[in-house]
């Protein structure tokens, strides 16, 4: 039996790490590090919740993390599934996308109000012992080598010292943290003013699919959020005057949606019982760098952009389960500081896409002439008549396309098939072998055997005899034997490098037919060995036992604890596998 010893359910005793502003992003961050035992102050200055839905919708990839963090339900039970995506162009459709084609569990987008994200984010870390600080205020902060000194104001006007071992900054697009860095924000601002509005808008549409529309007169956009309820974003065009700042009015009457919807959308709307409005700019900057020393920028702290694509809150989310893990690793295994400076070398590049994207898209559905409205019309209904391209945008508005393949963090061996070393672990029903913690044989998903507080090492290898079916029957033993030493020192060696954090599965297909088999999904190279890391994603791939000691030099490298003297262990001072 493969085994592992427990993770204490105490917190570890190491000072807390800060996170500064409690939207889906800090929450996100306060999960993935209470997921791994390390102790988070969450503060959030405003007193309150807000009611107002903002950020609607969440992609599959963000779907898969929160499945792995045990609190998808919740989101599916409340969230509204839109499986089509429709693009018209002055009444005209110009492509349909639709998403069933992914290859996860979650083929479509999820429409829920940003309140309700929060409020179920916040109740699953509650159940965890992570409470929100609400009404309190990061006032003043200085760091050196040594740590950081922040100064808390918590209602009431009592000033709290505190000294974090780390911060993160998820004040959003106005961060404080990233002005007092002085840390560059740079990129522009849309000449144009956006209206966001949630309202009842009887059509004839099916209720799983969203549409977008492009004209003459400016964008309009309808997504639905179930029953009947959609949200409606559009832009004032140019000759529109901007509202104005010092107005009482804060957003859009339900007669101007209504103006709106008529002069853009040519389908039967009927708009009524208005809920929330409200009116926009959209900039697109990112910032310059993601940390400095032991502070690190996330979510519209790092960058803000257009909603088209439904990316951001996206982005956000997935960057503080990108950094939480490395944290953690920092803080329960001193692992080296160059673990650390992997998040931005892995997110910057993705953030710079994501607002390429955005602009992008959105230039384009405003085009009322020139090369963009051509590339609306005429460019991009070919491209997505054309198989491959149409999976590609599925793919990238999914976010199931990102990885980290040229990250130093991947190490990539050449196996029959199966995801790259950097790219999402996916899901497979798979038999298992063998397992940590007493697990008993039997039939699952992947994703349930990976627990983001941790490593995944997944030994993947043939059912009993079928490696060894060109071998005389008195050679079985022995081939036998040959397996499971080299699937042992494996299992020791990993072990002896990151102990308590990795979690060592032996699987294989299951019987029958299942659409998502374990060949399928990672290939027919047997025995290899996947590492996912704690984010989901693959660290490592290769051959057993090829491929064995490349797999302990990385993890060796990059994960394990260093030496008293500043050096990583030494290659080799481990049983050969």
């Amino acid at each position: 039996m493969f085994t592992r010893k427990p993770t204490p359910n105490d917190t570890l005793d190491v000072a807390p790490v800060l996170i500064v502003g409690a939207g889906p992003t800090g929450l996100a961050a306060a999960m993935s590090l209470s997921r791994a035992h390390i102790p988070v102050r969450l503060i959030e200055q405003a007193p309150q919740p807000s009611p107002y839905s903002r950020a609607i919708g969440i992609q599959a990839r963000t779907l898969e993390l929160f499945e792995q963090h045990r609190t998808v339900e919740p989101f599916l039970e409340l969230g509204h599934r839109s499986r089509v995506a429709n693009l018209y162009s002055n009444g005209q459709r110009l492509a349909r996308l639709d998403f069933d084609p992914l290859q996860t569990r979650y083929p479509y987008l999820l429409f829920l109000p940003q309140s309700d994200t929060e409020r179920l984010l916040a109740g699953h870390l509650a159940e965890s012992g992570v409470k929100v600080e609400r009404g309190v205020a990061l006032t003043d902060f200085a760091q050196g080598s040594a740590g950081i000194l922040a100064t808390l104001r918590h209602p009431g006007g009592r000033d709290e010292t505190l000294r974090p071992s780390y911060m993160i900054a998820a004040d959003g697009a106005h961060s404080i943290v990233r002005h007092r860095l002085g840390i560059g924000f740079e990129g522009k601002s849309f000449d144009q003013t956006f209206l966001l509005a949630d309202l009842q808008a009887d059509c004839d549409w099916p209720d799983d699919e969203f549409h977008i529309f492009a004209s003459n007169e400016g964008l309009a956009a309808l997504f639905p959020m179930g029953g009947g309820r959609a949200r409606l974003i559009g832009d004032l065009a140019m000759h529109e005057p901007a509202p104005d700042p010092g107005a009482q009015k804060t957003g859009p009457d339900i007669d101007e949606c209504r103006a709106l919807v008529e002069r853009r959308v040519h389908h039967r709307v009927k708009l009524s019982d208005l809920s929330w409005s409200s009116y926009f700019r959209v900039n697109s900057r990112m910032a310059e760098r993601l940390r400095v020393q032991r502070i690190f920028l996330a979510g519209d702290a790092a960058h803000v952009h257009s909603p088209a694509g439904a990316q951001g809150m996206n982005t956000g989310i997935q960057e503080a389960f990108n950094l939480g893990w490395k944290i953690a690793r920092m803080l329960a295994g001193g692992a080296s500081e160059r673990l650390l400076d992997t998040y931005h070398a892995e997110r910057h590049p993705i953030e710079r896409d994501v607002l390429r994207q955005t602009s992008m898209l959105t230039q384009m559905a405003e085009a009322g002439h020139g090369p963009m409205k051509l590339m609306r019309e005429h460019v991009m209904p070919a491209l997505a008549a054309i198989g491959p391209l149409r999976d590609a945008m599925r793919r990238t508005v999914s976010e199931l396309s990102i990885n980290y393949r040229k990250s130093p963090l991947t190490l990539e061996r050449a196996l029959d098939g199966g995801p790259r070393a950097g790219e999402r672990a996916p899901d497979a029903r798979v038999h298992v072998v063998d397992g940590p913690l007493g697990r008993l044989p039997g039939v699952g998903c992947l994703y349930d055997l990976h627990d983001p507080g941790c490593f995944s090492l997944f030994l993947l290898v043939n059912p009993t005899g079928e490696d060894d079916i060109a071998l005389a029957p008195a050679t079985l033993t022995v081939a036998h034997a040959m397996r499971d030493s080299n699937l042992d020192g494996l299992v020791q060696s990993i072990e002896a490098i990151l102990p308590d954090a990795v979690r060592i599965w032996r699987i294989t297909d299951t019987s029958g037919d299942d659409a998502q088999s374990l060949t399928d999904n990672y290939g027919l190279t047997r025995p290899a060995f996947y590492l996912v890391r704690p984010d989901g994603y693959i660290a490592a791939r290769g051959r057993v036992p090829a491929d064995t000691q490349a797999l302990l030099r990385h993890c060796e490298t990059w994960f394990g604890a260093e030496r008293a003297d500043g050096g990583q262990r030494i290659p080799g001072a481990y049983p050969e596998a």
